[in-house]
């Protein structure tokens, strides 16, 4: 075999094998993993955001057997709430925005890591399949007090 034509496919065989290898990764990452780009949800005022449904009752509520919708609010240095309790095997949506400067959201172990935009709203689901307590923080800088804007998820063993 001619040395040129070996150095030529010692090129083309990686030039056609990365970008496969990346294609493989974009597939399992989105599906077998289940990592998805947050949904844009619409907007709201930013000043009036306290006001304005779901996001002037912050909280937790049952939308069927084992779904749960969270309605989070970002504000300098908070969340509202920063305890949120939810059954084991449950399936969380997240609707979340910021009263004030760009937040973050990321919850440890899931794929819920998304940043919250002063009134935008931003969806994102998680499930959580086992008892035990997850912490989540703020990670876009937001000021003086960005260290102490955390909190916590509790999920409960299933009645």
């Amino acid at each position: 075999m001619n040395r040129t034509l070996l150095y030529e496919l010692a090129w083309i065989l990686p030039s056609i094998a990365i970008p496969i290898g990346m294609l493989v990764a974009i597939v399992v990452t989105t599906f077998g993993m289940q990592i998805h780009v947050p949904t844009y949800a619409g907007v709201v005022r930013a000043q009036t955001v306290g006001e304005t449904p779901p996001f002037d009752q912050p909280g937790v509520a049952q939308l069927g057997p084992g779904r749960y919708q969270v309605t989070l609010l970002a504000h300098t240095w908070a969340f509202q709430p920063n305890e949120i309790r939810v059954p084991a095997g449950s399936e969380v949506e997240f609707v979340a925005t910021s009263r004030d400067v760009i937040h973050g959201l990321l919850i440890e172990g899931t794929n819920v890591n998304v940043m919250l935009v002063p009134g935008r709203i931003t969806r994102m689901k998680a499930r959580f399949p086992r008892p035990g307590e997850y912490l989540f923080i703020c990670h876009e800088y937001c000021g003086i007090g960005h260290h102490v804007m955390f909190g916590k998820v509790l999920v409960e063993a299933a009645p």
